[in-house]
């Protein structure tokens, strides 16, 4: 699995040598890792990914993505499938970055390029939430193309859907 690209950003699959190294907040000579990188919700990431890993095997295409800036590739944030997509063909998704990486369409251009190769890859739906105070976070998915489809006391549920998800000729499914 290689790297999804976009204008300005590279996903970059997670390796499980790559989520260890997250979790324990150190990195190694090659990794380039912006000031601010991993935060908790990365290493939450990494966490789960490790756990998909142990429990069904290496979930990529639909694992844990670092997102990288292209112009130096320094990692700024993550962005992930929580798991595998079910039975009903729909995928969980987060992400987030590095306070000094945010308002500038970075975590709209990573979820836009994710859903694209969602889509391309098969995926009928895919499904976010986002506290009621995380503002950004509502935009980002919004900005992306998803919709609300719900709410709780404590948090507003996005998604968007498509039904020919399997007939993406158009789409590239090497890139975003």
């Amino acid at each position: 699995m290689g790297d999804l690209v976009t204008a300005r950003l590279v996903l970059h699959p997670m390796s499980v040598s790559e989520a260890e190294r997250v979790l324990a907040g150190g990195s190694d000579g090659g990794a380039r890792w912006a000031p601010g990188y991993p935060t908790d919700g990365d290493r939450s990431a990494a966490r789960r990914f490790l756990g998909n890993c142990a429990s069904i095997g290496d979930p990529q295409p639909f694992g844990t993505y670092e997102i990288r800036r292209r112009e130096d590739g320094q990692a700024i944030g993550g962005i992930d499938f929580h798991g595998p997509v079910a039975e009903d063909g729909s995928v969980t998704i987060g992400y987030g970055l590095i306070p000094s990486a945010r308002g500038k369409g970075y975590a709209s251009e990573a979820l836009s390029g994710l859903l694209r190769f969602a889509r391309a890859h098969g995926v009928a739906r895919v499904k976010g939430d986002a506290d009621h105070d995380n503002i950004a976070s509502q935009r980002v998915m919004m900005a992306a193309g998803m919709r609300p489809v719900g709410q709780d006391e404590r948090v507003r549920y996005f998604a968007i859907a498509w039904s020919d998800a399997t007939a993406t000729a158009d789409a590239d499914p090497s890139c975003c």
